[in-house]
């Protein structure tokens, strides 16, 4: 053997010890038998300061996709094969219609704290089905009168009529979607059960809503409302909340949401798991860590959008990490909070129409936005 050739095979010998030691690292292991967790969701859910640290500490990375909307929501599961989301966070009115299409898995109480939540949330209205849940109850928030102090004072906020007041004409948003906004208009004429309306009453809602149409201003995405109330180029929008409003107030903005004399809505998002999922385990634990108090405290304060929680151990610990978000949402453990105005029968859940069906409200709320 030539010196020339066993100086070529140390160094080929060298290079294989060193790749091997570059594949052989703890990261490059670990990246090996990461797993991926899809995830249909609206947006902020996926946030790294929201499941970065569950991410890690799991080896999973979540593939998230999007959503603006339960109808775009619900298009996006009845397109895709099963088995496409491993998770899906959905409005709770939706629930009912993904559980019937099949398109979410029956889940097992015992592997969820439903005894850490208040009582209002632990059997939440259409999701359980024989005795067995198909969601579980993550956030929710209260939808009313958005509005900037500088064009409409909280004492006018207090009656959805103020958006009526000639001073107002052409200042009115509105929030591109006809569930929330119809809902609150239903309120408005005095329907207790603001989404379950015979004809007669749906036709008076349809002309308290046409009536409103000069003034208003826009229709608007996420973004746009931000923009527009921040900027006071509309007085108010309907049907919206602190969602909106509180990620505002954050930066500094004179706004914020009132509930009016004639009533609120709640707006709830949940966790099921998707259908023919075959990470139902790690979906599991990922739902898991979302109701835990730390994956609570982190969902109340979505940069995107903050909303309220259903555990007491969640609100203990925002209580004792962020006092003041606690007391900025309502959710104080000693005193008045959130959940008395539930308990007062001023918040009604928003709901799917019972009568009329989706596209009925939804060609009417074109019509309206043609008009």
């Amino acid at each position: 053997m030539t010196h020339n050739t066993i100086t070529t095979r140390r160094r080929l010998i060298k290079g294989v010890l060193a790749a091997t030691a570059v594949i052989a690292t703890p990261a490059v292991l670990r990246a090996q038998g990461r797993r991926d967790l899809s995830m249909l969701t609206w947006a902020g859910h996926a946030d790294p300061d929201v499941i970065g640290a569950f991410e890690e500490t799991h080896n999973v990375r979540i593939r998230a996709k999007e959503y603006v909307g339960g109808d775009q929501m619900l298009a996006q599961m009845a397109q895709s094969p099963a088995g496409t989301y491993d998770v899906i966070l959905s409005d709770a009115e939706y629930v009912v219609q993904l559980q019937q299409a099949g398109f979410i898995e029956p889940l097992t109480p015992e592997d969820y704290p439903f005894d850490d939540f208040f009582p209002e949330f632990q059997n939440f209205r259409g999701h359980w089905f024989d005795g067995q849940p198909y969601a579980v109850f993550l956030r929710f928030g209260f939808l009313g009168l958005s509005h900037n102090r500088a064009a409409m004072s909280e004492a006018e906020a207090r009656s959805y009529r103020s958006m009526w007041d000639p001073q107002h004409e052409g200042r009115i948003g509105h929030f591109d979607w006809h569930l929330p906004n119809l809902g609150a208009l239903s309120l408005l004429n005095g329907n207790a059960s603001p989404f379950d309306l015979d004809e007669a009453h749906w036709a008076e809602l349809t002309e308290t809503m046409m009536s409103l149409r000069p003034q208003v201003r826009g229709f608007y995405d996420y973004g746009g409302m931000l923009s527009a109330l921040r900027s006071g180029e509309v007085s108010a929008i309907p049907g919206i909340g602190d969602w909106i409003t509180g990620v505002l107030a954050r930066d500094g903005a004179d706004v914020t949401t009132t509930i009016p004399e004639e009533g609120g809505l709640q707006w709830t998002e949940s966790l099921s798991i998707g259908a023919q999922s075959e990470n139902q385990d790690l979906a599991r634990t990922f739902i898991q860590y979302m109701l835990s108090p730390e994956g609570q405290v982190k969902t109340a304060t979505l940069k995107a959008y903050p909303a309220m929680i259903p555990s007491r151990a969640g609100w203990a610990r925002l209580n004792d990490e962020l006092p003041g978000e606690a007391q900025r949402q309502n959710m104080v453990l000693n005193g008045p909070n959130a959940l008395d105005e539930i308990r007062a029968g001023r918040i009604r859940l928003r709901e799917l129409p019972v009568q009329q069906s989706l596209e009925t409200w939804n060609d009417a709320w074109t019509r309206y936005k043609n008009a």
